[in-house]
């Protein structure tokens, strides 16, 4: 059965050339994997470089998007399944009921808003799917820095940072994600 993949990342394409980079060689690893790419749907920046790369290297792929966003991320009707929602939420929760595992790629505020939400979905017991932040070029190492913050504040248990796994390559990636699916499905 073909595993799916989350992936969360920005709808701009950020400063660093290595965000594009890792962005185009997920898209590939995810059809070297046979994985289908959920994402949200959108055809610019990090999220259509993810997308356009999995498409080319043959991957299926999965685009929730909500309707006010059609224009602004243009919209990436050339997806395998193409979904539009009323709002964010539902994009999220759509997103992620069709995922086997989240890859947080660099992105913004709503990059972090739906990390966020996954993770305190598995804080709460709701989920035990695999969640990884991809720290390409360090870029996630400031929240990384802030959740142990919020650890040592004593607003979190140690067990947070357990709840997700952080890579810094894209071949980090792909090696958690090949584990953590076959355990999943054992």
């Amino acid at each position: 059965m073909t595993k799916s993949i989350c992936v969360f990342c920005g709808a701009r394409m950020g400063n660093n050339p290595a965000f594009e980079q890792a962005a185009r060689d997920l898209g590939d690893i995810l059809a070297k994997n046979t994985w289908r790419l959920v994402y949200g749907a959108g055809d610019i920046g990090l999220m259509g470089t993810v997308a356009n790369s999995a498409q080319a290297a043959g991957s299926t792929t999965f685009g929730v998007i909500p309707e006010h966003l059609m224009q602004m991320e243009v919209g990436k009707r050339d997806v395998d399944r193409f979904i539009i929602t009323d709002d964010m939420h539902s994009r999220k929760k759509l997103m992620f009921i069709n995922s086997d595992a989240v890859v947080l790629l660099p992105g913004g505020a709503g990059s972090l808003d739906e990390f966020f939400e996954v993770l305190t979905w598995a804080q709460l017991g709701l989920h035990n799917r695999p969640i990884i932040v991809a720290n390409i070029e360090g870029y996630w190492q400031p929240m990384l820095t802030m959740l142990d913050h919020v650890i040592a504040s004593g607003f979190a248990d140690a067990n947070l940072r357990s709840l997700f796994c952080v890579a810094q390559t894209v071949e980090e990636i792909e090696s958690v994600l090949r584990s953590a699916l076959k355990t999943a499905s054992q």
